[in-house]
């Protein structure tokens, strides 16, 4: 298998997507969720890309060098992107999961584990400004 660094951006997204979303609903269950209604529901909630921008956000000064290369490859990688989402949110969504499929392949599950267990906090504190997360994400 080749290095991360050799891969493309949206494989390592593609990857960070599915260990997030067992992830995700790993921790509803453990949260007491049980009716599958309500498992979806709470599943959108986390996994839509707004959620996922926000994290990133949050997580961003946080980051080691390697981290925010990962970031900004995700962020950078050309790819086509949902109409219900703008660009701008679903490419940083795109980053957070590029950087969850590099932690995954490196091993790196205390990193991951770090960053989920902020989830909750961070999904809590409101929508936050494109802006803002675009000057923390210049390079």
């Amino acid at each position: 298998m080749r290095s991360w660094q050799e891969m493309n951006p949206l494989t390592l997204a593609y990857l960070g997507d599915a260990v997030y979303e067992l992830w995700v609903r790993t921790h509803l269950l453990e949260s007491g969720y049980e009716k599958v209604k309500d498992l979806h529901k709470q599943a959108i909630s986390y996994v839509r890309a707004g959620t996922q921008a926000r994290v990133l956000q949050a997580l961003l000064p946080e980051l080691d060098e390697v981290e925010h290369q990962v970031v900004l490859r995700g962020r950078n990688a050309k790819g086509g992107y949902p109409k219900n989402v703008d660009v701008v949110t679903y490419r940083h969504a795109t980053a957070f999961e590029s950087l969850v499929g590099y932690w995954q392949l490196t091993g790196q599950v205390q990193r991951m584990q770090w960053a989920f267990s902020r989830v909750d906090e961070i999904m809590g504190e409101g929508p936050t400004e494109e802006s803002s997360m675009e000057n923390l994400l210049e390079e």
